[in-house]
Protein backbone atom coordinates (compact mmCIF):
# COMPACT_ATOMS: atom_id res chain seq x y z
CA UNK A 1 0.00 0.00 0.00
CA UNK A 2 0.85 3.51 -0.28
CA UNK A 3 0.42 6.39 1.87
CA UNK A 4 -0.69 9.61 0.83
CA UNK A 5 -1.50 12.26 3.74
CA UNK A 6 -2.55 9.85 5.87
CA UNK A 7 -5.02 8.13 3.48
CA UNK A 8 -3.83 4.38 2.07
CA UNK A 9 -4.34 2.60 -1.30
CA UNK A 10 -3.60 -0.23 -2.71
CA UNK A 11 -2.28 0.71 -6.25
CA UNK A 12 0.98 2.86 -6.90
CA UNK A 13 -0.40 4.53 -10.28
CA UNK A 14 -1.72 7.76 -10.20
CA UNK A 15 -3.51 8.71 -13.41
CA UNK A 16 -4.11 12.00 -15.22
CA UNK A 17 -7.66 12.70 -17.70
CA UNK A 18 -6.63 14.89 -20.05
CA UNK A 19 -6.26 14.39 -24.03
CA UNK A 20 -8.66 10.90 -23.92
CA UNK A 21 -10.87 10.19 -27.31
CA UNK A 22 -13.53 10.49 -24.63
CA UNK A 23 -15.07 10.47 -20.64
CA UNK A 24 -16.00 6.98 -21.58
CA UNK A 25 -12.41 5.72 -22.39
CA UNK A 26 -11.27 7.74 -19.55
CA UNK A 27 -13.14 5.25 -17.15
CA UNK A 28 -12.51 2.06 -18.89
CA UNK A 29 -8.63 3.36 -18.47
CA UNK A 30 -9.13 4.29 -14.97
CA UNK A 31 -10.64 0.44 -14.97
CA UNK A 32 -8.10 -1.48 -16.93
CA UNK A 33 -5.08 0.84 -14.53
CA UNK A 34 -6.32 -0.06 -11.08
CA UNK A 35 -5.84 3.15 -10.37
CA UNK A 36 -7.54 4.95 -7.32
CA UNK A 37 -6.88 8.52 -7.58
CA UNK A 38 -6.89 10.62 -10.70
CA UNK A 39 -5.99 14.04 -11.76
CA UNK A 40 -8.10 16.73 -12.62
CA UNK A 41 -7.41 20.56 -13.85
CA UNK A 42 -10.04 22.74 -12.32
CA UNK A 43 -9.17 24.99 -15.23
CA UNK A 44 -10.16 22.74 -18.38
CA UNK A 45 -13.38 21.85 -16.97
CA UNK A 46 -14.09 25.52 -16.69
CA UNK A 47 -13.14 25.75 -20.00
CA UNK A 48 -16.35 24.01 -21.14
CA UNK A 49 -18.67 23.89 -18.59
CA UNK A 50 -21.61 21.77 -19.43
CA UNK A 51 -18.81 18.78 -20.30
CA UNK A 52 -16.96 19.29 -17.69
CA UNK A 53 -19.84 19.02 -15.12
CA UNK A 54 -20.81 15.76 -17.29
CA UNK A 55 -17.32 14.29 -16.83
CA UNK A 56 -17.22 15.39 -13.26
CA UNK A 57 -20.46 13.14 -12.93
CA UNK A 58 -18.93 10.43 -14.37
CA UNK A 59 -16.06 10.64 -12.50
CA UNK A 60 -18.06 10.63 -8.97
CA UNK A 61 -19.70 7.46 -10.26
CA UNK A 62 -16.41 5.80 -10.24
CA UNK A 63 -15.44 6.12 -6.78
CA UNK A 64 -12.42 7.21 -7.43
CA UNK A 65 -10.37 9.64 -5.33
CA UNK A 66 -9.87 13.15 -6.87
CA UNK A 67 -6.38 15.38 -6.80
CA UNK A 68 -7.92 18.57 -8.44
CA UNK A 69 -4.44 20.06 -9.67
CA UNK A 70 -3.30 23.91 -10.54
CA UNK A 71 -2.39 22.83 -14.32
CA UNK A 72 -1.48 25.53 -16.78
CA UNK A 73 -1.14 28.28 -13.99
CA UNK A 74 2.39 31.19 -14.09
CA UNK A 75 2.43 32.46 -10.75
CA UNK A 76 1.79 32.09 -7.15
CA UNK A 77 -1.17 34.38 -7.27
CA UNK A 78 -3.16 32.62 -10.08
CA UNK A 79 -2.14 29.05 -8.50
CA UNK A 80 -3.64 30.12 -4.89
CA UNK A 81 -6.98 30.86 -6.21
CA UNK A 82 -7.43 28.50 -8.25
CA UNK A 83 -6.12 25.86 -5.80
CA UNK A 84 -9.02 28.01 -3.51
CA UNK A 85 -12.01 27.12 -6.23
CA UNK A 86 -10.99 23.34 -6.17
CA UNK A 87 -10.98 22.85 -2.77
CA UNK A 88 -14.60 24.69 -2.84
CA UNK A 89 -15.68 22.40 -5.62
CA UNK A 90 -14.16 19.28 -5.06
CA UNK A 91 -14.29 19.39 -1.38
CA UNK A 92 -10.74 18.24 -0.31
CA UNK A 93 -7.66 19.80 0.98
CA UNK A 94 -5.37 17.72 -1.69
CA UNK A 95 -4.13 20.29 -4.39
CA UNK A 96 -1.50 19.15 -6.94
CA UNK A 97 0.63 22.26 -7.15
CA UNK A 98 2.11 22.99 -10.64
CA UNK A 99 3.42 26.44 -11.51
CA UNK A 100 5.26 26.32 -14.35
CA UNK A 101 8.60 28.44 -15.33
CA UNK A 102 8.91 27.71 -18.83
CA UNK A 103 6.71 27.14 -21.70
CA UNK A 104 8.79 25.49 -23.97
CA UNK A 105 9.58 22.75 -20.83
CA UNK A 106 7.16 22.99 -18.54
CA UNK A 107 9.65 22.93 -16.27
CA UNK A 108 7.87 24.28 -12.71
CA UNK A 109 9.34 27.09 -11.13
CA UNK A 110 10.62 26.10 -8.01
CA UNK A 111 11.00 30.09 -6.34
CA UNK A 112 7.08 30.54 -6.98
CA UNK A 113 6.32 26.73 -5.89
CA UNK A 114 8.28 26.86 -3.07
CA UNK A 115 6.51 29.93 -1.58
CA UNK A 116 2.86 29.36 -2.75
CA UNK A 117 3.52 25.55 -1.01
CA UNK A 118 4.33 27.98 2.11
CA UNK A 119 1.07 29.79 1.75
CA UNK A 120 -0.94 26.75 0.85
CA UNK A 121 0.19 24.82 3.96
CA UNK A 122 -0.73 27.80 6.19
CA UNK A 123 -4.05 27.39 5.02
CA UNK A 124 -4.61 23.90 5.72
CA UNK A 125 -3.95 22.48 2.07
CA UNK A 126 -2.38 19.43 1.56
CA UNK A 127 0.39 19.95 -0.99
CA UNK A 128 1.51 17.09 -3.62
CA UNK A 129 3.88 19.63 -5.49
CA UNK A 130 5.07 19.18 -9.31
CA UNK A 131 8.86 19.67 -9.37
CA UNK A 132 11.83 19.18 -10.76
CA UNK A 133 14.76 16.35 -9.57
CA UNK A 134 17.06 18.76 -7.67
CA UNK A 135 17.43 17.41 -3.95
CA UNK A 136 17.62 21.50 -2.43
CA UNK A 137 14.21 22.10 -3.69
CA UNK A 138 12.94 18.47 -2.06
CA UNK A 139 14.37 19.46 0.95
CA UNK A 140 12.59 23.20 1.16
CA UNK A 141 8.87 21.63 0.19
CA UNK A 142 9.78 18.85 2.93
CA UNK A 143 10.96 21.47 4.91
CA UNK A 144 7.33 23.42 4.75
CA UNK A 145 5.41 20.34 5.55
CA UNK A 146 5.35 18.56 2.43
CA UNK A 147 4.75 14.93 3.02
CA UNK A 148 4.48 14.13 -0.82
CA UNK A 149 6.59 15.49 -3.50
CA UNK A 150 6.53 14.88 -7.36
CA UNK A 151 9.67 15.23 -8.96
CA UNK A 152 9.53 15.15 -13.06
CA UNK A 153 11.37 12.37 -15.04
CA UNK A 154 11.35 14.76 -18.00
CA UNK A 155 9.42 17.56 -19.43
CA UNK A 156 5.76 16.77 -19.36
CA UNK A 157 4.09 15.15 -22.20
CA UNK A 158 7.93 14.25 -23.98
CA UNK A 159 7.89 10.37 -23.07
CA UNK A 160 11.00 10.55 -22.71
CA UNK A 161 11.47 8.86 -19.74
CA UNK A 162 13.71 9.49 -16.91
CA UNK A 163 16.61 11.85 -18.00
CA UNK A 164 18.06 11.96 -14.34
CA UNK A 165 18.31 8.85 -12.72
CA UNK A 166 20.23 8.80 -9.71
CA UNK A 167 18.76 12.13 -8.86
CA UNK A 168 15.96 10.06 -8.45
CA UNK A 169 17.54 7.66 -6.43
CA UNK A 170 19.55 10.11 -4.29
CA UNK A 171 15.62 11.69 -3.32
CA UNK A 172 14.87 8.29 -2.17
CA UNK A 173 18.27 8.21 -0.06
CA UNK A 174 17.65 12.02 1.13
CA UNK A 175 13.69 11.49 2.14
CA UNK A 176 12.90 8.22 3.00
CA UNK A 177 9.55 9.09 5.01
CA UNK A 178 8.44 11.12 2.02
CA UNK A 179 6.03 9.32 -0.15
CA UNK A 180 7.70 10.10 -4.04
CA UNK A 181 5.67 10.09 -6.83
CA UNK A 182 7.60 10.50 -10.32
CA UNK A 183 5.57 13.18 -12.28
CA UNK A 184 6.05 13.69 -15.98
CA UNK A 185 7.68 12.73 -19.17
CA UNK A 186 6.76 9.17 -18.61
CA UNK A 187 6.41 7.42 -22.04
CA UNK A 188 6.69 4.06 -21.65
CA UNK A 189 5.64 0.93 -19.45
CA UNK A 190 9.42 0.06 -18.47
CA UNK A 191 9.73 3.87 -17.97
CA UNK A 192 7.11 3.49 -14.83
CA UNK A 193 9.04 0.31 -13.79
CA UNK A 194 12.71 1.88 -14.01
CA UNK A 195 11.07 4.51 -11.39
CA UNK A 196 9.49 1.97 -9.03
CA UNK A 197 12.83 0.45 -8.97
CA UNK A 198 14.90 3.65 -8.38
CA UNK A 199 12.52 4.14 -5.13
CA UNK A 200 9.42 6.02 -6.20
CA UNK A 201 6.66 5.47 -4.33
CA UNK A 202 4.00 5.70 -7.16
CA UNK A 203 4.12 7.16 -10.60
CA UNK A 204 1.81 9.74 -12.43
CA UNK A 205 0.68 8.97 -15.89
CA UNK A 206 -1.40 10.77 -18.06
CA UNK A 207 0.00 11.74 -21.63
CA UNK A 208 1.44 8.21 -22.24
CA UNK A 209 -2.19 6.71 -22.04
CA UNK A 210 -4.24 9.39 -23.43
CA UNK A 211 -2.79 8.91 -26.75
CA UNK A 212 -1.89 5.54 -26.63
CA UNK A 213 -3.55 3.47 -29.34
CA UNK A 214 -5.63 1.84 -26.92
CA UNK A 215 -5.62 3.05 -23.86
CA UNK A 216 -7.48 0.54 -22.03
CA UNK A 217 -4.66 -1.74 -22.90
CA UNK A 218 -2.03 0.61 -21.93
CA UNK A 219 -3.36 1.50 -18.85
CA UNK A 220 -3.31 -2.30 -18.08
CA UNK A 221 0.57 -2.47 -19.19
CA UNK A 222 1.17 0.38 -17.30
CA UNK A 223 -0.65 -1.37 -13.96
CA UNK A 224 1.71 -4.70 -14.05
CA UNK A 225 4.97 -2.29 -14.71
CA UNK A 226 4.67 -0.65 -11.47
CA UNK A 227 3.61 -3.88 -9.99
CA UNK A 228 7.27 -5.33 -11.27
CA UNK A 229 9.12 -2.09 -10.55
CA UNK A 230 8.18 -2.02 -7.35
CA UNK A 231 8.29 -5.81 -6.35
CA UNK A 232 12.57 -5.50 -7.44
CA UNK A 233 13.19 -2.45 -5.36
CA UNK A 234 11.32 -4.19 -2.01
CA UNK A 235 13.19 -7.59 -3.21
CA UNK A 236 16.44 -5.83 -3.42
CA UNK A 237 17.92 -5.73 -7.18
CA UNK A 238 21.45 -7.25 -7.35
CA UNK A 239 24.56 -4.62 -7.63
CA UNK A 240 26.12 -4.02 -11.29
CA UNK A 241 29.38 -5.15 -12.17
CA UNK A 242 32.28 -3.83 -14.39
CA UNK A 243 33.04 -7.11 -15.43
CA UNK A 244 31.55 -10.62 -15.98
CA UNK A 245 30.14 -12.75 -13.44
CA UNK A 246 30.16 -16.48 -13.94
CA UNK A 247 26.28 -17.55 -13.10
CA UNK A 248 27.54 -20.91 -13.11
CA UNK A 249 30.20 -22.25 -10.49
CA UNK A 250 32.86 -23.92 -11.81
CA UNK A 251 34.45 -25.55 -8.23
CA UNK A 252 33.66 -29.25 -8.26
CA UNK A 253 33.08 -29.76 -11.82
CA UNK A 254 34.55 -32.67 -14.16
CA UNK A 255 37.07 -31.43 -15.95
CA UNK A 256 39.51 -33.50 -18.69
CA UNK A 257 43.14 -32.85 -19.36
Amino acid sequence: MVEFYGKTFQSRLLIGTARYPSPETVLETIKSSGAEIVTMSLRREAQGQEAGKRFWDLLKDSHVTILPNTAGCHSVKEAITIAHMAREIFKTPWIKLEIIGDDQTQQPDPFGLVEATRILISEGFEVFPYTTEDAIVAERLVSLGCKVIMPWGAPIGSGQGILVPRAIKLLRQRFPETTIVLDAGIGKPSHAAQAMELGCDAVLVNTALALAHNPVLMGEAFKNAVTAGRLGFTGGMMDEREMAAPSTPVIGKPFYL
